[in-house]
């Protein structure tokens, strides 16, 4: 049977639009390479990130979504849209191999008139340069003539209760003015404000420039963590009077690293081809060596505690609180919680762990120990640190049980713990 709409990559980005796009009354279907994501999500199983419940599941389910195995399924829809994911591969580029393999399926039953989008993160260029080639030659037809090419950054916010998909204005980027307007035509079911672009490199570039914004304003506060610890300042306190100013000023705050899929874009590692950068954004390679920097400062800070309360890193059990990129949900994607395990292991202390929405962990494909008794655990351990803060942590009793409690977020009582 025939779709509206086919979601390629079902993974953080894909799943919310799909949700979005049923709940909107909008046949929806949803094609994945990965075949047990797929069966998970046809059976009614939820991904194991958190991103949806098993309740919003049943809904879009109900709601006439479904998933198709058959890449000739993607032929027969009105709206292509790719969800693929771009992690930033080891030489500091976006992998944009899944997108490719993505626009190579769709390509090859790609129906004129068809709306296609992109939404993975991308460089500016990825578009016109890297997506449009592959489908011209895996179609035979044309972009802008024989079907609608358009891109809109992705705005997703895992596990937020403020900012629906409904009520964040979507930005869109098409490569004439017709595919702006065919995207435009499709995202005005979805959300209440559509925001149009000149075109897909100013909708690209929309998404580097939000990503970097976040990045770059973390790494500040991450450094003024370290300068107010060093000059015995409450950070907190410090921002908690900041925000009251109505212009010039929005608050961030620190933490033990930098997770989650958006990943800081320096023009140093954007393929340009014959083209140059000509001025590298200095401010953002800055703020990714800051923030880099953070979960080593959490280790030294681990080890100072320890020390001056007579004991070695070398055999103390540490206890970790939160170990997901965000809090309540699952998505342990770029969290800083991996290295810290990792440094305190070499450093020789026992680590454990707790998190309500992971009941297994592995660091270098070793087991951690999960805490069963969160307070039972805490009063055992030697240091307890929080890297984050679910929402079903009670701080106050936590540092009333925990021997010594290194708070990484800032969220627990002013004097009954130690703060980042």
């Amino acid at each position: 049977m025939p779709a509206d709409l086919a979601v390629i990559g079902l993974g953080h980005l894909g799943l919310p639009l799909a949700q979005a796009a049923a709940a909107s009354g909008i046949d929806t279907i949803g094609y994945d390479t990965d075949p047990r994501r797929l069966a998970d999500l046809a059976a009614g199983r939820a991904p194991g990130d958190g991103s949806l419940t098993a309740a919003d599941l049943r809904r879009m389910l109900a709601g006439g979504f479904r998933t198709v195995r058959a890449p000739a399924e993607l032929g027969r829809v009105r709206t292509a849209v790719i969800c693929a994911p771009t992690p930033l591969g080891a030489d500091r580029t976006l992998d944009l191999s899944h997108v490719g393999d993505a626009a190579r399926t769709l390509a090859a039953h790609l129906r004129p008139h068809t709306t296609v989008l992109l939404e993975s993160a991308a460089y500016p260029g990825t578009t016109e340069e890297f997506l449009r080639p592959l489908l011209e030659e895996g179609s035979g037809l044309r972009a802008g003539r024989d079907f609608h090419l358009a891109y809109s950054p992705s705005r997703v916010d895992p596990g937020s209760r403020l900012h629906s998909y409904a009520s964040t204005p979507q930005v869109i980027g098409g490569l004439t003015p017709a595919c702006t307007e065919s995207a435009a035509a499709f995202y005005g079911r979805l959300t209440d404000k559509v925001v149009r672009a000149r075109g897909p490199r100013e909708a690209e570039t929309v998404g580097v420039l939000e990503t970097n914004y976040r990045h770059v304003n973390i790494a500040l506060v991450n450094e003024m963590a370290v300068l107010c610890h060093d000059l015995g300042v409450d950070l907190w306190d410090v921002i908690r009077c900041a925000e009251t100013k109505p212009f010039g000023f929005q608050a961030f705050r620190p933490g033990p690293g930098v997770g989650g899929h958006g990943v800081p874009v320096d023009p140093n590692y954007i393929p340009h081809g014959n083209r140059t950068p000509g001025h590298p954004l200095r401010m953002v390679g800055l703020a990714q060596e800051i923030n880099g920097r953070m979960p080593q400062y959490v280790i030294q800070r681990c080890a100072t505690l320890l020390n001056e309360h007579g004991k070695s890193a070398r055999g103390a059990r540490v206890l970790l609180l939160g170990i997901t990129y965000k809090p309540d949900l699952a998505d342990q994607q770029g969290s800083p919680a991996q290295e810290i395990a990792t440094r305190l292991m070499d450093l020789g202390a026992q680590v454990g762990y707790h998190d309500p929405h992971v009941p297994d962990w592995r660091v270098r494909d070793v087991p951690v120990p999960r805490a069963d008794s969160l307070y039972e655990a805490a009063a055992n351990a030697d240091l307890t640190v929080l890297l984050q803060n679910h929402r079903t942590y009670d701080l106050q009793a936590l540092a009333v049980k925990a021997q010594l409690l290194l708070d990484t977020r800032g969220a627990s009582p002013t004097g009954a713990t130690h703060r980042l």
